[in-house]
């Protein structure tokens, strides 16, 4: 067998290997024995780029290119559903249908409401071509790139299947319980906002511009309904079961009801059933079986009449307030956090509630005893919703303490009433006065250079991949070494070589041979025995494989071009954008730190609050020592002599749309060069539209668009010798 043969061989073996293990749960193989056929195919495919296919299963991983969402109109609008919460109005929905009907027999079929996110999928010849959001119903973005990192959705159906030539399958994409618990438990680790439930994670994951952290977060998906000429047949329901067997993740949990009574029972059963399904359920939806029936019952403007979905109450438990904590993350936001008694609640014991910020703290008007609402629901993270109607706890904690202090009882005992619990107006941590931004509803602590969990933001900030992209340095062993002492602040990091080897030489000259390290180096007598206490340590020892890749990154970290180190500096309101743009505009570190007010909010871009904040970081003499220091270790501070003589003014005023793949550079160079000639990235096309830089493989979406608009498609030599011209 030849290698084109055998490359199109695993990609089918694997396609089913995945449906079986995501899909039906019934692995064939071994992980081992699956690693060893993708192996096999990433090898091949790697000596074949000719036989490159977005399908293929080794795309699953996803790609660290960013991408631009494109904007797709629906070939058939994505309506949202009526919902209620009333079981009456499900009586009048059934009645509704027969009437419309005209009294003709009727199925419903009965299906769970996943909370997600909706996604249409459009196939052709068995192959996934597009997947699109939902979007405001008529039209929604294209998220393809990201879809095909989900393993349970099929990019290619199997062979022989009577699919139609071309169809179009709805569903939801979700996180299940154990990703998104998995997630949250990363993101409170690294002091990041936690997630409020999976849908919004599943919502923010699938929109995400990088699809590797689409593919690391584990989202699932389920496929609810069919449509496109030639479908199997006039039933819903039946049409999924023929889904399901072509490939397709249906939920095995329909029934098709025949009664009010059996929609009722259904209802009933999964009220409580739900809790031990492994992703969010937030209700049920009752279809009309028939396609034919549907078509008759027609729509309104904003939702079908053949449908309606029934919610589940949000449940409730009623506990005591005894505390409310504030917490501080990473970027500096205060966090109200209420301690109650625990009470049961989704199954689970709850002590904790989050109170959002100041302002919700204040509609509620809690006291310390206050008999409070907790509710669950879609939350994973619990909230308090209001106080008990009956309440009067906080008399009662008033009047005992009172009582309890000689003489005072009688005198305020009947009218004191405790007061509100107040939002703190200072840092609980640092103490510094906290302050709140324009727009935002968080009270933030502004000592990013004092205070614990924002020095530890700002350095997991400096060394992210878009800042100075120090890898195999994640935010544990920041932790880590923050708290060992070892780091004050990300400048630190350039001096980890010269502690490691210092700390070697002290511990060589103090050598003992009854010291010995677990990992075979000695400590000595004098060592700091505290960095090597446990398993968790790190082992400051430039020999050790994984330190050595720490240091190596950092170093490599040097050559890092200026327009990202002003990022990783860690200006508040300067992102990724407005650092390049303050740095082609000044060209020096020096020259963005003397800028004035008039001439920041002189450059296209940076308004007031950005301009305000560049100049209060420059006047802060801890910032100008945390820049100079990195200066010293030889860190890029003005624009690159290359960078300099590369730009022009060939592409300005000139909007550019990036799409396929490219032989000469990568997608992320291009964008640098159509920026550094002055022209615009934009993600989408229009009618302002300058041209689209097409590579192989060009999204046949937007080539349709272009075309249409009648944009002219240029290809990479095209465009590299536009930018090299002298004209």
């Amino acid at each position: 067998m030849d290698e084109k043969a055998r490359i199109l061989q695993l990609r089918d073996e694997l396609h089913q290997h995945n449906y079986r293990y995501y899909v039906e749960n019934a692995p064939v193989i071994s992980d081992q024995e699956f690693d060893f056929l993708m192996h096999e195919l990433q090898d091949l495919e790697a000596r074949h780029p000719e036989l490159f296919d977005a399908n293929s299963p080794t795309q699953r991983v996803g790609s660290d290119l960013n991408n631009e969402f494109e904007t797709v109109v629906h070939t058939r609008p994505m309506l949202s559903l009526g919902n209620t919460y009333n079981r009456d109005e499900v009586a009048d929905f059934w009645q509704r249908v027969s009437e419309g009907l005209m009294g003709a027999p009727f199925q419903i079929c009965c299906e769970l409401k996943f909370d997600g996110l909706s996604i249409s999928l459009h196939y052709e010849e068995g192959r996934l071509v597009r997947a699109v959001t939902r979007g405001d119903g008529v039209q929604g973005d294209d998220v393809t790139a990201n879809v095909r990192t989900i393993r349970s959705i099929p990019l290619q159906l199997p062979a022989g299947g009577d699919w139609p030539r071309e169809f179009e399958i709805r569903g939801e994409v979700l996180m299940p319980w154990s990703s998104f618990d998995r997630l949250n438990k990363e993101r409170e680790e690294a002091g990041e906002p936690l997630f409020a439930n999976p849908r919004n994670a599943a919502s923010g994951t699938l929109k995400s511009k990088n699809s590797s952290t689409v593919a690391q977060r584990g989202l699932d998906a389920y496929l609810y309904y069919l449509l496109g000429d030639g479908i199997p047949g006039d039933g819903h329901y039946q049409n999924l079961e023929a889904a399901a067997k072509w490939g397709f993740q249906v939920s095995k949990n329909m029934k098709l009801a025949n009664s009010l009574e059996e929609v009722y029972e259904y209802i009933d059963y999964w009220d409580e059933g739900r809790k031990k399904l492994p992703v969010a359920t937030d209700g049920v939806v009752l279809k009309v079986n028939s396609l034919a029936q549907q078509k008759s019952l027609g729509m309104t403007a904003k939702s079908p009449r053949w449908a309606i979905a029934y919610k589940f109450q949000a449940e409730q438990a009623e506990t005591t307030l005894r505390q409310v904590v504030f917490q501080v993350g990473r970027t500096g936001a205060v966090t109200p956090v209420a301690n109650m008694d625990p009470v049961q609640l989704a199954g689970t014991q709850v002590r904790r509630a989050t109170l959002h910020n100041a302002d919700v703290m204040a509609s509620l008007d809690l006291h310390v005893g206050d008999h409070v609402l907790v509710e669950k629901g879609g939350e994973i993270i619990p909230k308090i919703v209001g106080k008990a109607e009956t309440d009067n706890s906080k008399f009662k904690i008033q009047n005992s303490k009172f009582k309890s202090e000689e003489g005072a009882g009688e005198q305020c005992s009947i009218f004191n009433v405790q007061s509100s619990i107040s939002f703190v107006d200072r840092c609980p941590v640092c103490g510094s006065k906290l302050v709140r931004y324009e727009g935002e509803a968080a009270h933030y602590c502004p000592n990013d250079t004092g205070c614990p969990p924002l020095i530890l933001g700002r350095i997991e900030h400096f060394i992210s991949r878009k800042a100075m992209n120090i890898t195999s340095l994640g935010p544990e062993t920041v932790d880590d070494y923050f708290h060992r002492g070892l780091i004050h602040d990300a400048a630190d990091l350039y001096e980890l070589r010269v502690k490691s080897e210092e700390l070697r030489v002290k511990n060589n000259s103090n050598n003992s041979e009854d010291d010995i390290n677990p990992d075979g180096s000695s400590l000595g007598s004098g060592a700091d025995e505290s960095l090597f206490s446990d398993a968790l340590a790190p082992k400051l020892n430039p020999v050790n494989a994984s330190f050595s890749k720490i240091l190596a990154s950092i170093e490599e970290s040097k050559k890092v071009p200026f327009e990202r180190v002003l990022f990783a500096i860690g200006i508040r309101f300067v992102g990724e954008i407005a650092a390049k743009t303050l740095a082609r505009y000044y060209g020096s570190m020096d020259k963005v730190a003397e800028a004035s007010k008039e001439s920041l909010m002189q450059i296209n871009g940076i308004g007031e609050v950005i301009a305000d904040s560049v100049i209060g970081y420059f006047a802060n003499p801890v910032n100008r020592a945390f820049v100079e220091r990195l200066r010293g270790y030889g860190l890029q501070m003005e624009i690159g002599e290359q960078q300099k003589q590369a730009q022009s003014d060939k592409l300005q005023g000139q909007s550019v749309v990036i799409s396929g793949v490219f032989q000469h550079h990568s997608r992320d160079e291009y964008k640098a060069l159509i920026e550094q000639h002055g022209g615009k990235n934009v993600g989408s096309i229009s009618a302002k539209t300058s041209f689209v830089l097409a590579g192989d493989n060009m999204g046949p979406a937007k080539l349709e668009k272009a075309q249409k608009l009648g944009i002219r498609i240029m290809s990479e030599d095209e465009f590299l010798s536009l930018i090299k011209s002298e004209e």
